[in-house]
């Protein structure tokens, strides 16, 4: 029998957050507090909400209980990870924080992570193993990819020689900009440019061998890290999950096509048909979303979940 982790069923989505500590920020999809925890300890609050962002647009609306998908998958990668490369991640039990009320912390309970407070490496680490997204943009116009050449002929969808490195620089607002390794080197100097593409090609073929004992395709993913208090790099913020990752089912793949995916391709896909509608155009605000497209890319997120970790997570 399949173990499912259950949790309450969340009446609405969770948009925002309005907690009785001092708000550090709030991202396209996670909102962010300053903590001192019961122990006295300085750390970082993360709050998953259900906010749903594609093309760097919040929609108008959001998925119910997908935070709590989203943190639960990561929790699960930031375990698996751990023997190879400390996580930000204290604690994920409301009851750490202190000065909210039951209902603040029935509301955050799966979707937070207590993280410790960290110097954040200001660039977002993308590791491609196959040709796919702004990846196959850039191959149709320059032949390359973040100043990977790549062979000529290759496909939407394929797969690469070899697995390549392509940082992008983090942005407050728009889309992170893909830039090259050398210009990397000159953002962050050489030796700390070096460690995170080791770091991050490690990662990702470590999460390939495992998503494909699962029959799963992981084409590409994106990591964060901070810097600890000796120097050394530390895995932060999201891992692997369908917002910052692409998995394609093995056993669909077919270069040359659109996959099928666990992503939010599907939300793209019909954001794409109002775009060739002229019923929007990319620019906020995002527009509301049917109800059966919100379901269905929530499914994928449930069907990610149970492939990955073998557990159905269930809200009940």
């Amino acid at each position: 029998m399949i173990e499912s982790h259950d949790f309450p069923r969340p009446a609405a989505p969770l948009l925002e957050t309005s907690l009785p500590l001092p708000l550090r920020g709030r991202g396209k999809v996670r909102d962010l507090y300053d903590v001192t925890l019961v122990d006295g300890q300085e750390a970082l609050l993360l709050v998953a909400t259900d906010r749903l962002s594609a093309f760097d647009v919040i929609m108008g609306n959001g998925i119910a209980g997908k935070g709590i998908v989203l943190t639960q998958l990561a929790r699960f990668w930031f375990d698996f990870f751990a023997p190879r490369l400390p996580h930000h991640v204290i604690t994920t039990d409301p009851a750490r924080i202190p000065g909210l009320s039951a209902e603040e912390r029935a509301q955050l309970e799966g979707r937070i992570m207590v993280c410790k407070r960290l110097p954040v490496v200001p660039v977002e680490c993308v590791a491609r193993g196959y040709l796919a997204g702004s990846g196959w943009a850039e191959y149709q116009r320059d032949g390359a990819v973040c100043g990977h050449p790549l062979p000529e002929g290759l496909r939407n969808g394929d797969r690469l020689p070899h697995a390549i490195f392509t940082p992008a620089h983090k942005v407050d607002a728009g889309h992170d900009e893909n830039i090259d390794f050398a210009t990397l080197e000159h953002t962050v100097g050489p030796e700390l440019a070096e460690a995170l593409a080791q770091a991050t090609l490690l990662l990702y073929e470590e999460a390939s061998r495992y998503a494909a004992s699962r029959g799963l395709i992981l084409a590409d993913t994106k990591f964060e890290f901070g810097i600890d208090g000796k120097g050394d790099l530390v895995l932060i913020d999201e891992v692997l999950t369908p917002d910052s990752s692409r998995f394609w089912p093995a056993d669909g793949w077919t270069p040359g096509q659109p996959q099928a995916s666990f992503d939010k391709q599907f939300i793209r896909d019909y954001l794409e048909t109002l775009v060739a509608e002229g019923a929007w155009d990319r620019q906020p605000p995002g527009p509301l979303l049917p109800d059966a497209v919100l379901q269905q890319t929530l499914d994928r997120y449930l069907d990610a979940y149970a492939r990955l970790t073998g557990h159905r997570l269930r809200f009940v």
